[in-house]
């Protein structure tokens, strides 16, 4: 071999060498340069719930609204309502309701009938009394008792039945006659019978 060939020899071979070692540093490069991966983040299922699991049970009441209302029946109300709420549900009063003789305001209870009285009635019937565990609910929120002998006709028509007629004929009553001695006295004001008496008894006094 020539001395001109070996040094074409050795040429090549360093040209070849410096190929390698660009190709080399170009791939460090490369590789310095390319983003690194996203972390890999593992999320645990959350179960759904179970088709076998009983519902939960809906809080609130439920009371009977009867008389003259548009669709009588019982209903679920929410706890701590009113009567004109429960009439509300029964879908509303009919025009022929005498609204005057029932206190809205007042608060219903589990299982207790409401009845709205039509404006030719007499009187309204007799209702079964409000469960013990309501009245305990009652004494429990703090109802003040309406004394029968000190109250105005305003505290009087609160009561349930009660409206501005017969209020002022309580007050006329006590007037003429004295104190009443006892809630059944009531019986001989004009236009409060047994009926109405019933539903005001749990919520008059006389001391």
């Amino acid at each position: 071999m020539t001395d001109h060939t070996a040094l074409q020899h050795a040429a090549s071979k360093a040209i070849a060498l410096s190929l390698s070692m660009a190709a080399i540093a170009g791939g460090a490069v490369f590789v310095s340069r390319r983003p690194a991966p996203a972390p890999i983040v593992i999320v645990l299922a959350t179960p759904g719930p179970d088709p076998r699991a009983p519902s939960p049970t809906p809080s609130g009441i439920q009371v009977y609204v009867s008389g003259a209302v548009s669709q009588p029946g019982v209903y679920c109300l929410p706890n701590d309502c009113r009567i004109a709420q429960a009439i509300a549900a029964a879908g509303s009063a009919l025009p022929d309701a005498d609204l005057v003789r029932i206190n809205l305001a007042q608060r219903v209870f589990d299982e207790q009938q409401i009845y709205v009285p039509y404006r030719l009635e007499q009187s309204t019937p007799l209702l079964p009394t409000v469960p013990a565990q309501a009245m305990d609910g009652m004494q429990q929120a703090g109802e003040r008792l309406v004394n029968v002998n000190s109250a105005t006709a305003a505290e009087l028509e609160s009561l349930p039945g009660i409206g501005p007629a017969l209020a002022q004929r309580i007050i006329d009553y006590r007037q003429a006659n004295g104190a009443f001695e006892t809630v059944e006295d009531l019986l001989e004001v004009r236009g409060i019978g047994p009926s109405i008496l019933s539903d005001i008894k749990d919520h008059v006094t006389v001391n």
